[in-house]
Order: C-alpha cells, then sequence, then structure tokens
C-alpha cells in the first residue's frame, strides 16, 4: 500500500478564541472564520434547521457582519459547498500526482476519499449528503465534484490504456463511484474494518479490473498480426 504524505486539513473552526479574534480580523480571514462556523452548523444541522443567527453567534459576530460577507442563507451554503468540492477534487489531484506506479495511483486515489470521508470536519456531508441535493444550483456542485474526480483519473487511464474516450471516462466515472460510495458505507457502518485494510481491498478489486488492460505503449510497439 502507498503511504503518501497527505496535507492536514486547514480549516478554521470557530473556537472561543478565533471568535474573540475574529473581531480584528481583516475581511479574507474573517471570511474564512465565518465559513469554518457555517461548515459546523450546517454539518451539524442540516441547512433547513440551521440559521443564520446561529452561524453568527458561532462565528462570534454579529448578524449585520455576517451579511457583509454573504446576502442569504444560500449564497453561504454555496459558497462553503463550492469550497468542499474544491477539497475533494484537490485531494484526489494530489493523489494522482503522488506516483508514476499505476497500482499505487489507483491505491491513493481510493485513500484520497477515504481520507475526505473519514476526515473531522465532515465536509463530506455537504457533498454527497446535502438535505439540498435536488436543487439545481446544488446538484450541479455535487455531480461537478465526481465528474472532476472522474476526469482527472479518466485522463490516466486513457493515456496508460489506450482506451477510447468513452471507455475511459467510463471507467474513470466507475472508480471514483466505488471509492466514494464505499468510503461512505465504511464510515456509515461505524468503520468495520481499520482504514488502511478497508483501502487496500478496494484497491485490489479495482486493480484487478483496470490492469486487465495493457499498456498503450505495449499495444504500440506490439507487432501487427
Amino acid at each position: 500500500m502507498l503511504v503518501t504524505a497527505r496535507e492536514p486539513e486547514c480549516h478554521v473552526t470557530a473556537t472561543p478564541q478565533a471568535r474573540t479574534a475574529g473581531a480584528r480580523l481583516p475581511k479574507p480571514m474573517r471570511r474564512v472564520l465565518l465559513l469554518g462556523a457555517a461548515r459546523e452548523v450546517f454539518v451539524s444541522q442540516g441547512y433547513h434547521a440551521a440559521a443564520m443567527d446561529d452561524i453568527a453567534e458561532r462565528a462570534g459576530v454579529s448578524k449585520p457582519v455576517l451579511y457583509q460577507h454573504f446576502a442569504n442563507k444560500r449564497g453561504l451554503y454555496l459558497a462553503l459547498l463550492d469550497e468542499s468540492v474544491a477539497e475533494l477534487v484537490g485531494a484526489v489531484s494530489a493523489a494522482l500526482e503522488s506516483t508514476t506506479d499505476n497500482r499505487q495511483r489507483v491505491e491513493a486515489t481510493i485513500g484520497a476519499f477515504f481520507d475526505y470521508v473519514g476526515g473531522a470536519g465532515e465536509a463530506f456531508r455537504l457533498i454527497f449528503e446535502s438535505d439540498l441535493g435536488n436543487e439545481p444550483d446544488v446538484r450541479d456542485r455535487l455531480d461537478l465534484a465526481m465528474r472532476e474526480c472522474a476526469a482527472m483519473v479518466s485522463e490516466f487511464i486513457r493515456a496508460d490504456a489506450g482506451v477510447s474516450n468513452a471507455d475511459a471516462d467510463m471507467l474513470g466515472m466507475a472508480l471514483v463511484g466505488m471509492a466514494q460510495v464505499s468510503a461512505r458505507y465504511w464510515l456509515r457502518t461505524d468503520r468495520p474494518l481499520p482504514q488502511d485494510v478497508a483501502e487496500n481491498l478496494l484497491a485490489r478489486l479495482a486493480w484487478r479490473g483496470i490492469s486487465g488492460w495493457p499498456l498503450a505503449e505495449s499495444q504500440q510497439n506490439s507487432p501487427s498480426p
């Protein structure tokens, strides 16, 4: 199993110290503080139950200050969703770039999903378990997260296996779909296996399928029948 150096999460949570300091923060840093508070409230309460009053209180600011940054609850939620999507896409990108060995790429990609789903911030709930999942502007972002991750995976499959664009796109989506659904199942069932064991189990399954395609270079160099 490839062990890659995974960057620690850098979300700002609304600790008492951060809330006290929030009054003196410049605007960009205050926005980060507000998003951190909003993440905590949306994850714990869900979109419909969450109130801007709750978010402002969690961040240690007045509601007018919160509205200076975000016009309404929907806009705040979408900004947070965009941040969560970028976080997932960045994790998958880093996993794919962490090695040139294709088997290790599969392992690292699956590991990225397990890390994301198992992270303390529970950002994955905003993407995959949103109670606004059927709303068009939210659904677009949820689909974007999976499409961007699948597109990165399919690039390597297309280059290395020499398959068609349509085949590579299907295989890329299949891999990231399996990774995210399995990681969520693992978390929802109270982590019945250690994370590294679960990751290795999925990686073995995925690699046995993907490795069935010969490298494109081998195909090009093979003699014509």
